[in-house]
């Protein structure tokens, strides 16, 4: 299996599987909402963890309970990306 067959299968199981696409435009919505999704918060091994768009490793966290979480809903909560709030 080559890099573009994992690559479309990903999107296929990831995202397309559970929405019912309605148009042209709508799929072009979806496929935009996961490209953003996976290059700007879903972690990748090759990069040691971090997203294509990030720079540097985020900031550690010492204190957790202090701390509290904010949720991001992308595709209608078909995907949960979490981060600390500031």
């Amino acid at each position: 299996m080559n890099a573009r067959e994992r690559v479309i299968g990903a999107i296929r199981r990831e995202a397309l599987d559970h929405v019912l696409i309605l148009g042209g435009n709508h799929a072009r919505k979806v496929l935009t909402d996961y490209q953003d999704h996976c290059n700007g918060h879903r972690p990748h091994r090759s990069r040691q963890q971090l997203p294509p768009s990030a720079t540097e490793q985020p900031a550690i966290v010492h204190d957790l309970d202090d701390r509290s979480m904010l949720r991001t809903r992308v595709l209608g909560g078909l995907i949960n990306e979490y981060r600390y709030a500031a």
